[in-house]
């Protein structure tokens, strides 16, 4: 009988892949502490860390490249193509490399999020292999067209050899893998309690409608013009930009103990860019969403299509978050063409099926 340990393989893209496998492994770890988790993945160890409160085991892994990217906006199309290709070329190698460690750690299934590798790969140590998404990076690579769709036929081949990939929200059809299970929405639980947090930065002297949170991912922006929150000076921002100017009514979190989900409850609204992870969290939290828009990544308009239907919203161009000065704040959100809530249980039914799977070794 094979031991209880999942291998989480986590792809190389920001940090938003990171974040939500590691809130699925901490609900694993919480339901289960017998379970050992190693996550292969070159996000950081701290950023782990800031949400699987148990031990598990880092090995800084990359199976695949995601999109090379500059800051959260701006893809660098040349340099993810030139990757691949590498990648590719070495899928051998990799493939078998991996293999050699998940049969001598005795690995019982892997669990990936969401590099196309770790389908063949665990075919090959001869053990289980699930993903979980919201979409697959063939998806992706196939709207740039060119030497894209090759890879995209590539990386379609790899998904189908998944034996089970659980479909989160906001999702593409993700027809290449041939067993899909439906789940609700995942994401991170803030920790910290919610009044302490506003009454250490002074959050209680501003109505909850008029305070801000921004937050564009791991990777940032690195021409936010901050200037406009002066135009605003009876709202609240938050950011967690160390290099954000000092303004009376922007509050620059410098603590990286605290996360923006930890400020999502306290929130009226939220500015960001398209991302599942983020768009997911304001969901369960009843967060109104205003996001800007962003081409030339087929993901951006099936999660804004989400968004529309499911939570309080507004749209706005990058032209009108860079060059103007927000009056956007001043309208009002747009409701939610579905009257029903998306389900929050994702978390906890991808844990537990890792568990019933484990006690049926």
């Amino acid at each position: 009988m094979r031991h209880s340990i999942l291998y989480l393989a986590i792809t190389n893209h920001g940090f938003g892949h990171a974040t939500r496998a590691a809130a699925i492994a901490a609900e694993i770890q919480r339901l289960n502490s017998e379970i050992v988790l190693i996550l292969a993945t070159t996000a950081p160890r701290s950023v782990l860390e800031a949400y699987i409160p148990g031990d598990f085991i880092h090995r800084p892994r990359a199976f695949d490249v995601g999109v090379v990217q500059h800051d959260s906006l701006t893809m660098d199309k040349e340099a993810t193509l030139e990757k691949l290709k590498q990648i590719r070329k070495q899928q051998r190698s990799l493939i078998a490399s991996e293999v050699t460690f998940l049969k001598q750690n005795r690995v019982g299934l892997v669990l990936g999020d969401i590099p196309p590798l770790a389908a063949p790969m665990a075919k090959a140590a001869g053990i289980p292999g699930w993903m979980m998404g919201n979409f697959g990076w063939d998806f992706i690579y196939r709207d740039w067209g060119g030497e894209f769709i090759e890879m995209s036929e590539w990386i379609g081949e790899c998904f189908s050899q998944c034996d089970r990939v659980f479909r989160m929200p906001f999702h593409e059809s993700m027809s290449a893998f041939p067993h899909i299970e439906d789940v609700g929405l995942t994401g991170v639980n803030p920790r910290v309690d919610a009044a302490e947090l506003s009454s250490k930065f002074a959050l209680e002297k501003t109505p909850k409608e008029k305070i801000v949170l921004m937050t564009f991912g791991g990777l940032g922006l690195d021409r936010i013009p901050y200037e406009n929150v002066q135009h605003f000076p009876d709202w609240t921002f938050i950011c967690f930009d160390l290099a954000a100017p000092d303004f009376p009514n922007l509050i620059r979190v410098d603590d990286r103990f605290y996360r923006p989900i930890d400020f999502m409850p306290l929130s009226g609204r939220l500015i960001s860019k398209p991302g599942y992870s983020t768009f997911s969290e304001a969901c369960r939290f009843d967060v109104p969403i205003i996001s800007l828009t962003r081409e030339g990544f087929a993901e951006a308009p099936i999660l804004l299509e989400g968004i529309q239907a499911y939570a309080e919203h507004q749209i706005i161009t990058p032209q009108a978050f860079f060059k103007g000065d927000w009056s956007f704040l001043n309208q009002p959100m747009t409701s939610p063409r579905q009257p029903e809530r998306l389900a929050k249980d994702g978390n906890r039914a991808i844990a537990q099926a890792v568990i019933d799977y484990f006690e049926t070794l």
